[in-house]
């Protein structure tokens, strides 16, 4: 397997670094590095163990990383699309060990297997499931779209008052596919052992390394080398997943029927707005038309119809833009007026402000201008979401209106439904999304922008059976839809390779399965995905 990068110049380390926190809304990360260029500033105007002893000697983080499994077993029933489904639940831990026996790690895990209907596991799909960050636990894929209970939202994917609840998940994919949710080491419950150091996880090689050895040995423990076997992943999650497509198959000859990637980065070059590197600024144009578009900031003829505006945006980024970009100052001033005016055609921002950026607006900044005159924030997670803006907040960039909106009901709906419903008890922190794995270790990639596109191609030729599905959020200014359109179609997949990716593009951010409608639709294409993915009967 192959991990691949590009070169940057002296100070491309930090911006590895930058590039992968830009994922992050939690305040324990700090988004910009020390020497990134100030924005312009804005124009005036039931577990098997001793329960007694459990209470006679509360557990410490340290103390609560053993050497033995600790599981717990439910059973439960949901209908999903009208049809009932019998499953069960297993919670609990698998301590990871060394050929010698030494536990290393104990990695927290959920895992849901269907009891009726097709129980025969030579046709019965698995698919294992992780969050991004890196830094996060699992709760987002399993509680917001694919397991049988969901986070109560609003309609739109806003902040519900609380205190919060579950719903039943009418739109599982369990009733395709059984689900295995993993938390990778210091995520969600999951420790390094006592005496192990975190960093020995924390990284793109080590991270493949653990999550890999946890997926071989479920899969041995739990008689599923014989199942069709999928991986889905968000975010840094999406990095995750294309790496184990090449790990478990060099490593352990597990070979992937399919790959579901949700908000996906394979390229960091795509995202990092690093000097030197005008990559990022067209492929992010097409997502701010459409934020500029939905909070009413584009000129009445785009304003009237998205669909032409984001396809004008999109042409305009990958043509004239991005050649004057190439340009740098050696475009002609005329031609410099005529992009300027372009973008604040297409971005709703000035051009007095656009000039000043030298034509080229941050992510970060956009968060910033867009609604200034309101005083607002848009999300970087969801643009559609907002909050209100200060000089204060301006002054800490980590501020997400779209994150504050999830945090707090994935949070406690989790905490109590892991106790309450699913029986496994534990005093240690739930890690929903944690910064102890920072600095993370890029390996090879340490002085150039991670790209592990390579290894995905690299498993697509030797295994041609293994398809891939990427869901856009539209909204989503974390990993823009154009990034990703760009990373596949520069893949270098041969033409009879190519029709194995598909992709999806839904009206909401980052994480669109919080959008009622984006839900739905979603269910119905990875339902879709998983069965072009297996084998003809």
């Amino acid at each position: 397997m192959r991990i691949t990068g590009r070169t940057t110049g002296t100070l491309a380390a930090s911006f590895c670094a930058f590039a992968l926190a830009i994922l992050i809304s939690s305040p324990v990360f700090t988004l910009r590095a020390a020497d990134e260029p100030t924005p312009p500033k804005s124009a005036p105007g039931a577990k098997k163990k001793d329960d007694a002893k459990d209470k006679e000697e509360p557990k410490s983080d340290k103390k609560e990383s053993k050497d033995k499994d600790e599981l717990s077993e439910t059973t439960n029933t949901i209908t999903i699309n009208g049809a009932k489904v019998t499953y069960r639940t297993t919670a609990g831990t698998m301590v990871m060990k060394d050929e010698e026996g030494k536990p290393h790690a104990s990695i927290f895990f959920i895992a849901y297997t269907r009891l009726d209907g097709n129980t025969n596991l030579d046709e019965r799909p698995i698919t294992f499931s992780f969050n991004g960050g890196p830094g996060s636990s699992s709760v987002w894929l399993h509680l917001g779209v694919l397991g049988p209970r969901r986070v109560f939202l609003k309609d739109d994917g806003g902040l519900p008052p609380p205190p919060f609840h579950l719903v039943d998940n009418d739109y599982s994919l369990l009733d395709e596919s059984d689900l295995v949710f993993i938390d990778p080491v210091s995520t969600g419950f999951s420790r390094p052992a006592q005496g192990e150091d975190g960093k020995n996880f924390h990284g793109v090689e080590q991270d493949l390394a653990s999550v890999g050895d946890f997926i071989r040995l479920y899969t041995t423990r739990y008689q599923r080398w014989s199942s069709p076997k999928f991986v889905i992943g968000e975010s840094y999650g999406t990095t995750r997943a294309a790496g184990l497509s090449g790990f478990l198959e060099d490593r352990y000859g597990i070979y992937l029927n399919g790959i579901m990637l949700v908000s996906a980065v394979l390229d960091f070059q795509t995202i990092s707005f690093a000097p030197g590197n005008d990559l990022p600024y067209p492929l992010y144009l097409p997502t701010e038309t459409a934020s500029a578009w939905f909070h009413k900031k584009l000129p009445p003829d785009l304003q009237a119809d998205r669909k032409k505006a984001l396809a004008e945006s999109e042409e305009f980024a990958l043509g004239e833009y991005t050649h004057a970009l190439m340009q740098g100052a050696a475009l002609p001033a005329a031609e410099r007026k005529e992009v300027v005016k372009k973008l604040a055609r297409l971005t709703g921002l000035s051009e007095d402000y656009i000039d000043r950026a030298d034509m080229r607006v941050r992510a970060q900044w956009f968060f910033k201008e867009l609604l200034r005159a309101e005083r607002l924030n848009i999300g970087r997670y969801d643009s559609r979401r907002t909050g209100q803006d200060s000089e204060y907040v301006q002054a800490s960039p980590d501020y997400d209106p779209s994150y504050s909106s999830v945090l707090g009901p994935f949070t406690a709906t989790f905490n109590d439904y892991v106790r309450r419903e699913l029986k496994f008890e534990s005093d240690l922190p739930y890690e929903i999304l944690t910064g102890k794995v920072q600095p993370w270790d890029f390996g090879s990639a340490r002085n150039r922008f991670l790209d592990i596109a390579e290894t995905l191609r690299e498993a697509m030729t030797h295994n041609p059976y293994l398809k891939v599905f990427v869901a856009n959020g539209r909204y989503d200014l974390a990993t823009p839809y154009l990034a990703t359109k760009y990373t596949f179609n520069h893949i270098g997949l041969p033409p009879n390779l190519q029709t194995n990716v598909s992709m999806g593009f839904y009206d909401a951010g980052h994480m669109m399965y919080v959008n009622q409608p984006d839900l739905i639709q979603l269910k119905k294409d990875l339902a879709n995905f998983v069965h072009s993915a297996l084998p003809a009967k």
